[in-house]
């Protein structure tokens, strides 16, 4: 074998081993990532996102002025109020409206307790399965496990503070018309029911949004645990 013939067979043994190399380490780096990381991280981005969440909607104003999560009159009484605030009912309509998001400022504290107690249940499957699922697999293995417990809990909070407003009781009865004639859903035609559904629509959506958060910058979270588990993901 002359030299050239040498250097060129060893420049593409050299080339070759370089990118084994590196395919070798990248699966190092990511084989890295054990079943107690996985675990560990997830449940600190569950535990993150649900107190973040719990946080910003457990107080005055926080389903209020979020336009995202604030809770309106459902579409056919929204209709409804509109007229009736033509017929100087308007500030009525927005006593109800405010007690509505009220309630569900208050009951979110409530949450906590079932939320943290989702995370420490998890197991190492769950880890797994979630990490490598969407950018809302989080959110939803809480609403899986939570959501029926919450609105069991919620409901009685959300009903003292509705029943404040004597609204509320006209509420329930134009509704039920209206949910008779096919004119709204059944479930919406309970202003406690409906004002319960979409306090956990609202926890679940902002878990969501600060689980966004944490699988797109984990670093940014301030944590080491994170930055590993959801850095090793992109």
């Amino acid at each position: 074998m002359d030299r050239r013939q040498f250097n060129s067979v060893s420049t593409a043994t050299l080339a070759t081993l370089i990118a084994l190399t590196h395919q070798h380490a990248l699966a190092l780096s990511l084989g890295d990532l054990t079943n107690a990381d996985a675990s560990q991280g997830l449940k600190a981005a569950l535990e993150k996102g649900a107190l973040a969440a719990v946080g910003l909607l457990g107080k005055t104003d926080g389903f209020l002025g979020n336009d995202k999560v604030r809770i309106p009159l459902p579409g056919f009484l929204e209709d409804a109020a509109q007229l009736l605030r033509t017929l100087g009912q308007g500030k009525r309509i927005d006593e109800l409206v405010t007690s509505m998001n009220r309630a569900a400022e208050a009951a979110i504290p409530l949450a906590k307790d079932l939320l943290v107690g989702a995370v420490k249940s998890m197991n190492v499957s769950d880890a797994k399965t979630i990490l490598s699922g969407g950018e809302t697999a989080v959110t939803g293995f809480f609403a899986e496990k939570t959501r029926a417990p919450l609105g069991v809990k919620f409901l009685p909070v959300v009903t003292q503070a509705t029943e404040k407003v004597g609204l509320a009781e006209k509420y329930n009865q134009l509704a039920g018309k209206a949910a008779g004639m096919g004119l709204m859903k059944k479930e919406d035609a309970n202003i406690q029911q409906y004002v319960t559904g979409k306090s956990l629509d609202g926890l679940y959506f902002m878990i969501g949004e600060e689980e966004k958060k944490i699988r797109q910058d984990p670093i940014g979270t301030g944590s080491a645990i994170l930055k590993k588990v959801f850095g090793a993901l992109k």
